[in-house]
Formats: C-alpha cells, structure tokens, sequence
C-alpha cells in the first residue's frame, strides 16, 4: 500500500447514509447526519496508522492484506470483505490512465478458500469494486490489485452503475479539489443472507465514508446504500456513523481522538460537499 498522508492534527468524521429506503434490520429511526466537519486541534498528534483504516468487529473473521493502493479486511467466512480502504489524491486522480484488467484472479495474499470471478457466473449480480479501478490509475500495480476478488462484492447491476458510481466519480472531483481524500467503504451482511458459490455472501447493503480538509478543517461524509436499484438523488442515503457502526461493528477513522470523534457525529451539514466551486 502507498504512504498514507496523515493528518496534521485531527479532525475529521465520518456517517453514514440514511436510506430513502427503509433501513436495514430495525434501524429506520436512527438519526441522520449527512457529514460532519470540526476544526483542527492546534496540537499535532502523531498517527500511527493510515487515517482511512478501520478496526475491525469482533463479531466476524479478519484477515488484514495490504495491496498497492488498498488496504481490506478480508472475511474468509463470507467471501467478502468486511472493509476496504484507500487514500486517494489529487496527482493520483491526474496521472495517465493504466491498462484496466478486466480479469478478475483470486488474490495471492487471501488465507482459505480463495473466491474467484467463477463463483459470479451467472449469479444475477455485477462483480461490484470496493476500490474503484478508476481510483488506482496512478500505478499499474495498484490497478492490477483493483481486480484482485478480495476487492469485489456480489452487486446489483443497477446501484454498481448508479449511485454507487456516482459516489465514485464524486469522490475523485473531492480529491481534485481538496487535495484528498480519505475512504473506506464495504458490505453490510446480515445473519441471515443469500450466498453464490463457495458460500459468498450477497450483502444487504453497502456503506462508504469519506474524509477531507480544506483550511485545517475536516469533513466526513457517508452514505448506505440497499443492494438494490436505488433511486433518487445520494443525498438521501445518509446516516450517522454510530449507525453504521451499529449495523457492521466497525471502529471507523479509529486513529482520531475519541473527544473529536464524539463531536463530528452530531453535525449532519451537507453544504461542505454540495457545493459546485470553492
């Protein structure tokens, strides 16, 4: 994985969407909060991991694979990740375009049954990027490991070429304009769920946080989306992070200081990244 840049002082927050469909297992009353922003600390504290990583739920088997231009958790149990995260900027968003590999292999690094794109065949759902492709144009290798099955999820075809693309093309022009960005994004597996071949998991739902700083002040953003054609604009799929921490277990943006952390969650203004022009 590249060199992470790591936040001068912290500050940053993430959320998680709020779904124009019902939300998922019991959680239609949570609370919205579309993005979060809180100025810096003047005090730099040193980070000792990459802001985008998340710590992992006790509750599921993980295995932590490093690949150029991603980092995952891999879970052996459902064929999927748990999380995939990246780091991605503006130079990175600009560099010449890499030969895409459009072949699916298994990946090297992944311990047990390894998925392969065969295990898709047929199975009514898109092989669906965590780490989008079109973010690791910067490096072949990067690229190369985009396609790696450790970074795929069974995907309706309509949300993979909908919103959730949507999400993607936003976050480079995020990256552009700010400089960078900070994501982390995964499926939501519920106990009870569909599986293709050698038992892959078919999520019920998908989530992705993104993190910025303009001004030494940082900003989150998230969003949940159904494994569905979802409709509608991205702003109506936001929820709170302790939502989404609720429903997947995860520590995202762990490595920030939990007083900030509490704060950034209550704030649910959207302006931040609704804007057309700095």
């Amino acid at each position: 994985m590249k060199t992470s840049f790591l936040l001068p002082s912290f500050a940053a927050a993430l959320l998680l969407s709020s779904c124009l469909m019902q939300a998922p297992d019991g959680q239609a009353n949570a609370p919205l909060v579309g993005t979060a922003s809180l100025e810096a600390p003047s005090a730099t504290v040193a980070d000792p991991d990459p802001i985008e990583l998340a710590r992992t739920s006790r509750r599921v088997k993980s295995q932590i694979i490093e690949h150029a231009g991603h980092t995952l958790s891999w879970n052996d149990v459902w064929g999927v990740p748990n999380w995939v995260a990246w780091e991605l900027t503006n130079d990175e968003t600009r560099a010449p375009y890499r030969k895409r590999n459009d072949d699916f292999e298994p990946d090297p690094d992944v311990t047990g049954t390894r998925v392969t794109t065969h295990d898709y065949t047929k199975s009514g759902y898109t092989r669906g990027h965590m780490a989008p492709s079109g973010d690791m144009r910067w490096s072949q290798e990067a690229m190369d490991h985009s396609y790696y099955t450790s970074n795929i999820c069974p995907q309706n075809q309509g949300l993979n070429a909908g919103l959730w693309e949507e999400v993607e093309s936003r976050s480079r022009s995020w990256a552009r304009r700010y400089g960078r960005v900070w994501i982390c994004c995964g499926p939501i597996v519920d106990d009870i769920h569909k599986s293709l071949r050698r038992k892959v998991a078919v999520p019920s739902s998908f989530f992705k946080v993104i993190v910025a700083e303009e001004d030494n002040r940082y900003h989150a953003l998230g969003f949940v989306f159904p494994n569905d054609d979802c409709k509608g604009t991205i702003w109506q799929y936001t929820r709170s992070i302790d939502d989404i921490e609720q429903l997947t277990g995860h520590d995202f943006f762990y490595a920030l200081p939990d007083d900030i952390e509490d704060r950034i969650e209550s704030d649910n203004n959207t302006q931040f990244w609704r804007r057309r022009n700095r």
